[in-house]
């Protein structure tokens, strides 16, 4: 089988036309057992893409998975692994599959897939995260190791200084017979764990092609990253609308893609000639630079029971209960902004949206003129505790002075 081609057919009939061990890395996303048909349109709704994963069995399902784990074990190379992407509707009886096939003892990670979406169609918590189970054909698999930033909360000594351990088991930082701390060896960072924080696929990404169950580029990028080579042999025998393939390609890997729809190759070899691949400013900035609300304001907005809203220059924070069956828009006074100030902001965030009740919180005493009265408003304002603490102070204050 020719390397860089999609192939249309059964995933179980093609590998086995595929030489043994020529393979050096497998991404595995079959159905997830849904027992649901998944279809999903193109933004114009020029095409629209479809599977089918009904089952009349479990055991039918899971036939067909361990029959395509056979194959892809013997067209790995001794250096090789599998990536087998699955989510909680069958991960349990996938995992004693693997075992079976591959060994207990070659089992290296289960990645977890951490992402957010926003849903409220069900009883129950939010699923918000997908399955990769990591197996090498042998101990002697490829591995290359990925580093990661250090967490905000790491101590630099941490970082700089090297640690031994007692007699007790307890870590301490290593000195030398002076008694002087021993700097540590150069440290590239944290090496990459097993959860993986990458963001799903925003609806207008212009990498998002329509396919019912379409992984973001860089999920298989950090996957190619830390189990294989430029020039090394990528195979997806479900490759759908080619995400792998395009990682690949992308990361001067060879490939080769499998697909039973003909509608899926098509779209999988149109995508790798276009090579869209969509960057994550989440990942490049990081959460943290999305976090606009300063400490005292995060705890001002939680103190009246509401949620904190960030990127936005008139609204804070929503209350977690609705007034009038209307969401309550909550903003607080800035250190800059005069009260009026404040309220024509509040205003202008709220304006056509019909809320009965909107809330201003004071943070600071408004000194010399204001133009307050001018303004038709019908915010409620409320006095932060802070500066209700300092009123009170002063009227105290004030009635000391007073007695002779």
């Amino acid at each position: 089988m020719d390397r860089n081609n999609i192939y249309h057919g059964d995933c179980v009939d093609k590998l086995k036309e595929i030489e043994d061990g020529s393979i050096d890395l497998i991404y595995f996303d079959p159905p997830f057992y849904t027992q649901k048909k998944h279809s999903l349109s193109t933004r114009d709704n020029s095409k629209k893409y479809e599977f089918e994963d009904s089952w009349d069995s479990l055991d039918q399902y899971l036939n067909l998975i361990e029959s395509c784990l056979i194959e892809c074990r013997r067209v790995l190379k001794s250096t090789g692994s599998v990536f087998l992407h699955c989510d909680k509707t069958a991960s349990h009886y996938i995992r004693v599959l693997l075992d079976k096939i591959f060994g207990i003892k070659n089992f290296r990670s289960e990645i977890i897939w951490s992402y957010k979406r926003w849903s409220n169609s069900k009883k129950g918590l939010l699923n918000a995260h997908q399955n990769i189970y990591f197996y090498s054909k042998s101990t002697n698999f490829k591995f290359n190791v990925v580093y990661t930033d250090y967490a905000p909360s790491t101590n630099v000594d941490q970082i700089l200084q090297d640690r031994e351990r007692t007699k007790n088991g307890k870590s301490v930082y290593k000195k030398d017979k002076n008694g002087n701390v021993v700097l540590g060896k150069e440290k590239k960072g944290v090496p990459l764990s097993d959860i993986w924080d990458i963001p799903y696929l925003n609806p207008k990404a212009k990498e998002r092609v329509g396919y019912p169950t379409q992984k973001p580029v860089l999920l298989l990028k950090q996957v190619l990253k830390i189990a294989s080579d430029e020039g090394d042999v990528i195979l997806d025998p479900f490759c759908g609308s080619g995400t792998t393939c395009v990682a690949a390609k992308s990361m001067n890997r060879d490939f080769i893609g499998i697909d039973k729809s003909l509608d899926a190759v098509a779209l999988s070899n149109r995508r790798l000639k276009e090579m869209i691949i969509t960057e994550s400013a989440l990942l490049k900035k990081g959460t943290e630079s999305y976090i606009e609300k300063s400490g005292f304001e995060l705890a001002l907005i939680k103190s009246i029971d509401a949620i904190p809203v960030q990127r936005n220059n008139g609204i804070d924070g929503f209350l977690r209960s609705h007034f009038d069956n209307k969401p309550v828009p909550v903003k607080i006074q800035s250190k800059e902004e005069t009260l009026e100030d404040a309220i024509e902001k509040l205003e202008r965030a709220c304006k056509n949206k019909g809320y009965s009740l909107k809330i201003l919180i004071q943070t600071k005493k408004e000194i010399g003129n204001s133009r307050l009265f001018k303004i038709n408003s019908d915010i409620e304002i409320i006095k932060a505790n802070q500066l209700a603490i300092e009123e009170l102070k002063k009227e105290i204050s004030k009635t000391y002075k007073a007695q002779p």
